[in-house]
């Protein structure tokens, strides 16, 4: 064993990179499908871009698998995880058959869940036109999880520096940003553990932006391509008809259709673009990401040429500084941090109203960032910030939630700010520390009434059975709050009054959600000094469609969608 942990130490660093000559995106073009259809988009004379929402995990991936199977010039993939599951083999197929249309293929992972996973992508850089590529990767003791870990603990300083961006562009006309990874648990296929997400669909400029961070990170230097980490001897051939074995469509087959219309009434994305017209909300959007070398360059220095600029983070904080009347967060990770609280109170001061969601103890997957969350809770609670907490064991004794979720535990992973109903900041950032330092994000702002509003329908928060809400009440007090409520109490009293300290006189009550958070919806508004007349126009016409935003509640939503793979309101 020490032999192996100093033959670890010993090639821990990364291998030399090969130079290769810098790889820009293929723009979008008329003469493919997607070119045609996001043309009004790209040309638009207010320079707005096209949006919509995918909370839904069935249309999710349907509109990723509807993307890759209608590209016909390139595809730009960049995920921090590819499961070896169905939808991981799945996504691998579906890119292995678009390089065989002649479709330019790249596909960029973060190496950290790889493991087991080098035989299928050497499989997949096999075919013609797909070349493959890791960002930070480990170059020792790849095929073990426990050597993995070992090769980290010597190396922890560069390995610790993760790429969190998800991102995908097909033909350079459409992007698909938000939390999802390709794998089973982030569309509801997975047998255990189940994530509650989100995603946005793109087209227009802002797609244009996208393509520029993905390919700063595509020829990053600490991206390197997959044959400079993963060697093989075998000759194409076998590794291509390796891939066939590894990703045959009995062990990753295809998903069931989507029903025939989302929660917003649209149709699924591959019906859409099958139809020749996709209905995109018209918004301002625009696209930040971190510096591929993020956590690998000094902060402080006094060449410019090697200060990090600034970081995902750091600009969303900015962009909460604009906030006039409410803030509401979404976010499976959240650990504010002094920094973070100072400026909450300084927003608290100036009368915004603060609204967090996140994963109660039970049900996040990352149990010590919940502990460090809880020490803030007291503080944001006397700050007059609502908290709110996902319940997996709630959500199971809800008929409609009981059978979508089936035996599997639900938790949050959608990452989401909404500030003043107005505009929304969407993309892989979770507020905590790693990814304000460590890791690398992506985020874009939506500038849009009605990306806002349908992002305020999906995530209606006080309105599921699955949702309680975190109060303040004095200790020696007790008041039942039903058999649930009572259950909940006891269990978190305790840390209630550690988060307090000896001397304060209040503890956490979590309790089920009665009352709403977030206010009815506001009228559309008739004029606007933020967009240009052609814009609130088009918001107004779309105002009057006849799908049921104005109507449809989280709760008449579970009513409606027996059958439906979805459940990811919180």
């Amino acid at each position: 064993m020490f032999a192996l942990a100093c033959l670890l130490t010993a090639c821990a660093s990364a291998p030399p990179r090969t130079v290769t000559p810098y790889a820009p995106g293929l723009p979008p073009s008329e003469g493919t499908e997607l070119g045609r259809l996001t043309a009004g988009f790209r040309y638009d004379p207010d320079g707005m871009s096209g949006a919509r929402v995918l909370p839904q995990a069935a249309f999710a991936l349907d509109a990723r698998l509807a993307l890759i199977r209608r590209a016909r010039s390139s595809l730009d993939l960049q995920y921090y995880l590819l499961g070896n599951d169905k939808t991981g083999k799945l996504i691998a197929r579906e890119l292995r058959d678009a390089a065989a249309r002649g479709v330019r293929v790249r596909l960029l992972l973060d190496d950290f869940y790889t493991t087991g996973l080098d035989p299928m992508l050497l499989g997949l850089a096999a075919h013609p036109n797909v070349e493959i590529r890791l960002f930070n990767p480990f170059a020792a003791g790849r095929e073990h999880a426990a050597t993995r870990w070992l090769s980290f603990a010597t190396d922890f300083h560069r390995l610790n520096h993760r790429m969190h961006n998800k991102l995908f562009i097909a033909d350079g006309a459409l992007a698909v940003v938000g939390g999802r990874n390709l794998a089973d648990e982030y569309f509801l296929r997975a047998s255990g553990a189940n994530f509650i997400d989100l995603d946005a669909m793109l087209a227009g400029p802002v797609v244009a932006e996208l393509q520029t961070i993905f390919d700063n990170y595509w020829n990053s230097e600490v991206v390197f391509p997959l044959h400079d980490i993963v060697q093989s001897t075998r000759p194409p051939d076998e590794l291509r008809r390796r891939f066939d074995a590894i990703a045959p469509a009995a062990q990753a087959p295809p998903p069931p259709d989507p029903p025939e219309s989302d929660m917003f009434g649209e149709p699924p994305v591959s019906t859409a673009i099958a139809q020749g017209k996709l209905d995109l909300s018209p918004t301002r959007a625009a696209a930040i990401a971190d510096s591929p070398d993020k956590a690998l360059v000094d902060t402080d220095s006094d060449d410019p040429h090697r200060r990090r600029p600034p970081t995902v983070a750091e600009r969303m904080r900015a962009q909460l500084d604009h906030a006039r009347s409410e803030i509401n967060i979404i976010s499976p990770y959240f650990i504010p941090g002094e920094e973070g609280m100072n400026h909450f109170a300084q927003l608290r001061a100036r009368g915004v109203r603060i609204t967090v969601a996140t994963n109660s103890l039970a049900d996040t997957d990352e149990p010590l960032v919940n502990i460090n969350y809880n020490r803030f809770r007291v503080q944001m609670l006397k700050l007059g910030i609502s908290l709110y907490e996902v319940s997996s064991e709630q959500m199971k004794r809800s008929l409609n939630l009981r059978k979508i979720f089936r035996e599997s535990r639900g938790a949050l992973h959608a990452k989401l700010a909404l500030i003043d109903r107005e505009w929304a900041l969407v993309g892989s950032l979770n507020f905590d520390p790693r990814s304000a330092y460590l890791n690398t994000e992506l985020g874009v702002r939506l500038d849009s009434y009605d990306v806002a509003h349908r992002l305020l329908e999906a995530f209606q928060i006080d309105n599921v059975e699955s949702v309680y809400e975190v109060r303040l009440k004095p200790v020696h007090g007790f008041d039942p709050v039903g058999d649930d409520g009572r259950r909940e109490h006891r269990a978190r009293r305790g840390a209630g009054r550690q988060c307090a300290g000896a001397a304060e006189a209040a503890a956490v009550l979590v309790v089920r959600a009665h009352r709403p958070a977030l206010a009815p919806w506001p009228a559309a508004p008739a004029t606007s000094t933020r967009y240009p007349a052609s814009f609130v126009d088009r918001t107004a016409r779309r105002s009057q469609l006849p799908w049921p935003k104005r109507t449809l509640t989280a709760q008449t939503l579970l009513q409606r969608m027996r059958g439906f793979s979805w459940m990811r309101v919180s």
